[in-house]
């Protein structure tokens, strides 16, 4: 009975199903780290539920891999329960077309012959083996009987493809039990030795990473169009020659040792310096001014700048000069403060000069620092996976592109019957067979 549950077609169903119904879930709800966002959205008591069942981090819940078992136990099952009889269909195939088996056959043509039996199983055997296959001879009660085939192992394809989904749900197991997804910022011109997992579990890598750079380019709209990092992999402090300034860009990783970097975000590291230029109302050289927000940077007259805001995009209040802009505070040598705006765009550098102080402000541009984040994964058991979904290709050519092909010929008392029949593609292997009988008319007129 139990055997029976295992080889049914209705619980390979059923668990295909659930395994959809799952990865849709999978798909819907964030998976870990969830955002902080999502969280907000669901009430307290979905938040706990969502957590027990599993739907955090679906693809290592223990129910999946439940079904995972269960699926594999199922084609494990099914194939052993029907094999055999498929490979006796292979390996032993019927040889003698007798009366009998000729009425189970769907294409039949029969042809009146001249000669004796030797003659025309001779030339039988030769029109076989030129037209379709090597025919196998068996004489029966003084007739002839030849049987050819072709592509008789496309009847494994089925059993390729179920072997391939279990190789690939065992090369998934030993990546959930032995591999890890992580993720890691890394600023600009700093390294990292370890990451951190989805479970909040720090992961030496064995190695340590480095940023040499990262780049952020953006469409007119404003949505990043391109952003790319410029990785160095170091060991014991020494670059890893072949592994030295590596671009990293989303769908096209960094490996090494097994481990891969995916480019994921990006964020601003917190160290933006701010370039302005100084001058006297008076005439002079301008002096260029470095410096980061909210610091007091003296200026040549004894004064102080201070950024007190910076505002990434001015436009709607000054119209014409949209682009970055910054607020100053200058202390002036007796502690009277002056308030100045000061704009990137070019059209309106000379906007500060119209304040009419002693001083004239102009800003430069900004170095800003970017973190970049990289998806950190380990999986060994990809090449598992890789080598089960090449075998279910195989498999799948075999099951839906590949057709076992059988022709037989009986040859006695003046008469040579032609009987064929194929295990797919019926409509298609009748043309066959009928070029066939019309090939072997011709022949044996």
């Amino acid at each position: 009975m139990l055997w029976d549950f295992f080889c049914s077609l209705k619980l390979s169903i059923f668990l295909l199903i659930g395994l959809a119904i799952t990865s849709i879930i999978g798909t819907v709800i964030p998976q870990v780290p969830v955002p902080s966002e999502y969280i907000q959205t669901i009430s307290p008591f979905k938040l706990q539920l969502y957590g027990k069942l599993g739907f955090f981090d679906m693809y290592h819940s223990w129910w999946f891999i439940l079904l995972l078992y269960l699926l594999t136990v199922n084609l494990i099952a099914c194939s052993i329960k029907r094999l055999p009889r498929v490979w006796k269909i292979i390996s032993e195939p019927t040889l003698v077309m007798d009366d009998g088996f000729e009425r189970s056959l769907s294409l039949t043509h029969e042809i009146k012959a001249t000669g004796t039996a030797p003659a025309l199983k001779d030339k039988m055997a030769a029109f076989l083996k030129a037209e379709f296959a090597e025919p196998i001879v068996t004489e029966v009660s003084g007739e002839y009987h030849l049987f050819a085939q072709k592509n008789p192992y496309c009847r494994l394809g089925v059993y390729v493809v179920h072997l391939s989904i279990v190789i690939v749900f065992i090369g998934a197991l030993i990546g959930s039990f032995f591999g890890y997804k992580a993720y890691v910022n890394i600023a600009e011109g700093s390294s990292v030795d370890s990451v951190e997992s989805r479970s909040g579990k720090i992961m030496d890598l064995g190695f340590s990473v480095r940023c040499e750079k990262f780049a952020v380019s953006f469409y007119d709209t404003g949505a990043p169009k391109e952003f790319k990092s410029i990785l160095t992999i170091l060991e014991n402090g020494k670059p890893v020659p072949g592994y030295e300034n590596v671009k990293v860009i989303v769908n096209d990783p960094l490996t090494y040792k097994g481990i891969t970097f995916y480019q994921s975000s990006y964020g601003a590291a917190g160290d933006t310096l701010y370039r302005f230029s100084v001058r006297k109302r008076t005439g002079g050289q301008p002096v260029p001014l470095i410096t980061h927000e909210q610091d007091r940077t003296p200026l040549p007259d004894g004064s102080f700048m201070q950024i007190i805001g910076i505002a990434p995009e001015v436009g709607s209040d000054f119209p014409g000069c949209s682009g970055p802009g910054a607020k100053l505070e200058i202390t002036r040598p007796d502690g009277r403060k002056e308030y100045s705006i000061v704009l990137l765009n070019p059209a309106c550098r000379d906007f500060d000069e119209k304040r009419g102080g002693d001083l004239i402000f102009t800003f430069d541009g900004k170095d800003e620092k970017y973190f970049t984040g990289l998806q950190v994964a380990k999986d060994p058991g990809v090449w598992v996976v890789w080598l089960g979904c090449s075998l279910m290709v195989i498999g799948i050519c075999m099951a839906f592109f590949m057709s076992h092909k059988r022709i037989w010929i009986r040859v006695g008392n003046g008469r040579v019957t032609l009987g064929g029949t194929a295990s797919k593609n019926p409509a298609g292997f009748e043309l066959v067979f009928q070029e066939l009988a019309a090939k072997l008319d011709s022949g044996t007129k």
